[in-house]
């Protein structure tokens, strides 16, 4: 299993034509790494709780910013005191090392401090 810590260490590159998304077998060893993201068809994701709506929006700002820095957009579903963030690589129609690379990267921003 590829520890969280080496996913956020990394940095995204652009999936070029012709790129393949990866393997059922590379998923099913990354996803334990990621505390509490689940997999459902092509895409990673995971329900963040708060305690009030600026704790979910400065989450949100601080998602904006590294998906700023590493050119790799999540889709996010925003309530009061919850967001969803969900992780495909739409240029491949299904998952990329990118999508784990930017998870481990919030998980990494979260729970490291």
């Amino acid at each position: 299993m590829e520890p969280v810590c080496n996913l956020s260490e990394k940095r995204c590159t652009p999936c070029e034509g012709g790129t393949l998304p990866l393997s059922q077998e590379k998923i099913d060893r990354l996803l334990p790494s990621l505390d509490g993201w689940g997999q459902t068809g092509g895409e990673i994701s995971k329900t963040f709780e708060f305690r009030n709506y600026y704790e979910t929006m400065a989450f949100v700002n601080a998602i904006a910013w590294i998906s700023h820095r590493e050119n790799h957009h999540p889709d996010l579903e925003v309530g009061y005191r919850q967001c969803r963030v969900r992780y495909s690589t739409h240029a491949i129609g299904g998952l990329s090392e990118n999508d784990f690379i930017c998870a481990a990267k919030i998980e990494h921003s979260l729970f490291s401090v």
